[in-house]
């Protein structure tokens, strides 16, 4: 019995002292793969008064927090605006993007029936909002007007 004993403790202790980890340095990380470019999302816009939608590759509307996504420019007589939106991986990835709007944007107020929030930028109205794993919203337009444009734009995004 102290035999097996002292056997069973001696191949323990071998087989932690080899133990299961490698010296050998970590392989170096290997280089990100190019971003999968966003889809045009062309049919989700409001049909009326649309001038044109191009896909933006990253930083929507010029904001380095925003992924790419689609735009879509409008004209009513001589009033002009556009509305925006990015798909993201994660309803989180996309909620993660709102705080970053209200410190870009003035006098940001938050707009709780819709989730989202309202303010300008540069000078121009705009709203913004997420839904699900969207973040989308409108520029150039005022309060009342944008939040009719947007729940349009929102009863469009999956």
């Amino acid at each position: 019995m102290r035999k097996r004993l002292l056997l069973t403790a001696a191949a323990s202790a071998f087989l932690i002292s080899c133990g299961g980890e490698s010296k050998a340095p970590a392989p170096a990380p290997a280089a990100q793969a190019e971003a999968a470019k966003p889809s045009d999302e062309s049919r989700r816009f409001p049909k009326a008064n649309l001038v044109d939608t191009r896909v933006v590759d990253q930083h929507l509307l010029g904001k380095t927090f925003m992924p790419g996504g689609t735009l879509a420019r409008y004209k009513k007589g001589r009033l002009e605006y556009e509305m925006f939106a990015a798909k993201l991986p994660t309803p989180l990835d996309a909620a993660v993007i709102l705080p970053d709007w209200r410190k870009a944007l003035t006098e940001a107020k938050v707009e709780a029936s819709f989730g989202g929030y309202s303010g300008e930028d540069g000078g121009r109205p705009v709203f913004v909002f997420v839904k699900g794993q969207w973040i989308a919203g409108v520029a150039g337009l005022p309060p009342k007007e944008a939040d009719q444009q947007a729940r349009g734009l929102a009863a469009r995004l999956d």
